[in-house]
């Protein structure tokens, strides 16, 4: 919940959000809404265990969490 006024509370959130749609989901037809949730969760596993973060220092989550 972001405090009344200030739009910089969401902002990692709606960051994360527009990453989610423009690599996985634009573009694309899923069948049924399990197909599209499984992409969703794939991308989501990608990001938070694999993905090289700028904030970590281009190391990924797990290899920072590792060091």
């Amino acid at each position: 919940m972001s405090r009344k006024g200030n739009c910089w509370d969401n902002a990692p959130t709606e960051s994360f959000w527009g990453r989610l749609k423009t690599a996985s989901l634009y573009g694309r037809k899923f069948a049924t809404r399990r197909e599209a949730m499984d992409a969703v969760l794939d991308w989501m596993a990608f990001y938070n265990h694999r993905r090289l973060h700028s904030s970590l220092g281009y190391l990924s989550p797990m290899q920072y969490e590792q060091r």
